[in-house]
């Protein structure tokens, strides 16, 4: 695709606070909803202290580790939801302990690569492989998608709130395919705006009628709102500022226990790591895996997920709404992601911007991450273009990738959990490697 604006392009100061404030909508939803999934009280995982570690980790990863020529965001890791569950009673050292382990997993590889190079990334992962495996990505959150289109303030089924979700949708095509030049670049942001509205004057009505499924919006989310709040910050936690909230870590054990937790789902992670960089590389038609370098980026993501979890416990990741929102408004700008990590970093203690994020319902951001997960997974199918897939080698292994990816296989052994998408690339670069060798030709 044309990119409107390249990698190193700045778009005008005034347009660019407004994209980065749509990457900023794009990746929202999913790194505030992790800390909440971890720990829904608040005791130990704070949504706007995760928001600001994500600022953090990204501004390192753009501007320390990849130098500027990786446009893509970096936010909470769903992959590290069960490890962070058992890593809350340990308290928040047990927390931020598990996200160094992880981090570290990243930087020694990052270290072996960088002796032995990156071409081997390639030979393991041609597009017959990496094709699917973008593929799978956007298609494993086809789930997520949908429940949050189904899902209501009140946790029941509802047609209206998915009539908003859907409405949601077609606002931000509409936009990114029939609007002006402008609104090309911020379909997102349109999508969102106007569905709430939507979904404000549906939740007025209901409030005046005592309709409870038009009950859209909570607004009870906004009482006892600040202007201006200091997140429970995880460094802080550490330090024992929090007396609700004491370090557990009590023996040695313990600290064997949190890597074991966290250690393996970070290699599990990497395979997710390369499909996600060699998509956006496919995107802005630049291989990021040999320039900046996988070494690079693995560091970016490493360190960044150390940093992330100091300021907000979550273990960060790129992130595929980030990629999507790229790929679609054809903004690749470094500086655009940069934007929105400070808008992480300032808005996190802005009380009413963060109520305002959490009010919006979940059903608006079912029907947006349609496009965005739909768009990643089309990205993927789109490297499959130069693969012959009439050759029976070719179709097994992108069968291989598919079929158990999307139906869900995962590897348990013990504390340890290869995803679906990991086990299905697994199974992909087996397939390949045995049964798809080629003599090399002369």
């Amino acid at each position: 695709m044309k990119l409107v604006y390249g990698v190193s392009d700045k778009p005008p100061l005034k347009k660019n606070l407004v994209y980065a404030f749509q990457q900023l909508l794009a990746i929202m939803a999913a790194t505030l909803l992790v800390p909440m999934l971890v720990d829904f009280s608040g005791t130990y995982m704070s949504e706007p202290a995760a928001l600001c570690g994500a600022g953090f980790g990204t501004l390192f990863y753009l501007f320390v580790a990849t130098k500027k020529k990786s446009p893509v965001f970096l936010g909470s890791s769903f992959a590290f939801i069960s490890p962070l569950v058992g890593a809350v009673s340990f308290g928040f050292l047990g927390i931020f302990l598990g996200a160094v382990f992880a981090g570290l997993v990243y930087v020694l590889i990052a270290l072996i690569i960088k002796k032995t190079g990156s071409a081997w990334v390639n030979r393991l992962l041609p597009p017959v492989v990496i094709g699917p495996t973008v593929a799978l990505i956007g298609l494993s959150l086809c789930g997520s998608a949908v429940n949050n289109l189904n899902n209501t303030a009140g946790g029941s089924y509802n047609l209206v709130a998915i009539a908003v979700g859907i409405f949601a949708f077609f606002v931000t095509v509409y936009a990114s395919v029939k609007g002006s030049k402008n609104m090309k670049m911020i379909p997102f942001m349109i999508g969102i705006a106007c569905s709430y509205v939507l979904a404000l004057i549906l939740t007025l009505i209901g409030n005046a009628t005592g309709v409870e499924a038009l009950k859209l919006i909570d607004f009870s989310n906004f009482e006892g709102m600040q202007l201006f709040k200091v997140p429970r910050f995880t460094f802080l936690g550490i330090f024992g500022a929090y007396p609700d909230a004491p370090n557990k870590i009590a023996s040695f054990s313990d600290v064997i226990s949190i890597f074991v937790l966290f250690a393996p789902v970070a290699l599990v992670t990497l395979a997710e790591h390369i499909a996600d960089h060699k998509n956006l590389s496919s995107i802005i038609e630049h291989d990021l895996i040999t320039d900046p370098g996988l070494d690079r980026t693995l560091i970016g993501d490493g360190v960044g997920s150390i940093i992330g979890s100091f300021f907000g416990g979550c273990p960060n990741t790129t992130y595929g709404e980030s990629v999507g929102c790229v790929a679609i408004t054809g903004n690749a700008s470094v500086s655009t992601i940069a934007i929105a990590a400070v808008y992480c970093i300032l808005l996190s203690f802005v009380d009413p911007f963060v109520t305002l994020i959490e009010s919006i319902p979940i059903c608006i951001v079912g029907g947006v991450c349609i496009a965005l997960y739909g768009f990643i997974a089309v990205s993927g199918l789109k490297m499959l273009q130069p693969v012959d897939l009439n050759d029976n080698r070719n179709l097994f292994v992108v069968a291989a990738i598919l079929v158990p990816g999307i139906g869900g296989l995962t590897l348990n052994f013990g504390a340890i959990t290869i995803s679906s998408v990991a086990t299905g690339l697994i199974l992909g670069i087996l397939v390949n490697v045995i049964f798809n060798r080629r003599k090399e030709k002369a």
